[in-house]
C-alpha cells in the first residue's frame, strides 16, 4: 500500500488518492500514508468471486464526478512516478478513453496449450509452428500496474480493456504482479536490486 500511495502522491497529475478496501486496517495504513478512505468496500465486492472492475465502478458511484480514474493495484509495487506520468501523457497524445500498462509476455500465446479431459494437447492459437523464439512476432500481457481510463466511458464499458485501448509497455523488472509468495520473493528481490531496501 506505502509504494502505491507515495509513488501516486509524487505524480502531479494525480489530484486525488483514494482507496477502495472493506478491511479495517488497510484503510488504517491507507490513511496514515496520505490517502483517502471515504468508504469501506461493500463485503460482497471483496470476494473472490468479485468481478475486479466491480470495486472501481463503486467508488465511481460514491465519488464526485472526474474525468479520468486511474486504478493503480497495491499488488504491483514497482511502478514508478515515472510511469504513472507516462501513461497519463501517452493518453493525452493518443486522445485516448483507456490505457493499461502491459509487458512482453513471458509465455508466447502461440506455444501454449490447452489439454482436453483426455489429456491432449491443442494449441491456443492456431498458426504455423513457429521454430524458433526469434522468429516469433511480439507478445504482450496485462501487467496490473496501471489501469487508465475516462469516467465516462468506463462507465459505459464496464471494462478497461476494448479494441480502443492502447498499451503503456512497462519493462519486465517493474512489472510483477504479486499474487503468490514467489511473486512475494521475486518483488523483493527486484527491489533490492532497484536500491530499494
Amino acid at each position: 500500500m506505502a509504494w502505491t500511495i507515495e509513488a501516486a502522491k509524487d505524480a502531479p497529475c494525480i489530484s486525488r488518492i483514494v482507496v477502495s478496501t472493506e478491511d479495517e486496517e488497510i484503510a488504517s495504513i491507507s490513511r496514515a500514508w496520505g490517502a483517502e478512505v471515504p468508504f469501506l468496500r461493500p463485503a460482497e465486492l471483496a470476494s473472490d468471486d468479485a468481478a475486479g472492475i466491480e470495486p472501481v465502478l463503486h467508488a465511481l458511484s460514491i465519488l464526485p464526478p472526474f474525468d479520468w480514474i486511474l486504478l493503480l493495484q497495491p499488488t504491483s509495487p514497482l511502478r514508478t512516478v515515472q510511469d504513472i506520468e507516462a501513461i497519463m501523457n501517452l493518453a493525452e497524445a493518443k486522445n485516448a478513453s483507456s490505457v493499461v500498462s502491459v509487458c512482453e509476455a513471458s509465455s508466447h500465446p502461440y506455444w501454449t496449450y490447452q489439454l482436453d479431459t483426455e489429456e491432449h494437447l491443442s494449441s491456443f492459437a492456431p498458426i504455423p509452428r513457429v521454430p524458433r523464439r526469434q522468429g516469433l512476432p511480439p507478445a504482450y500481457a496485462l501487467n496490473g500496474a496501471l489501469y487508465l481510463a475516462r469516467c465516462d466511458w468506463l462507465l459505459q464499458n464496464r471494462s478497461f480493456t476494448a479494441p480502443e485501448t492502447f498499451g503503456y509497455v512497462m519493462p519486465i523488472e517493474r512489472s510483477v504482479d504479486i499474487d503468490s509468495p514467489l511473486d512475494w520473493k521475486w518483488a523483493e528481490f527486484l527491489m533490492k536490486e532497484q536500491g530499494h531496501g
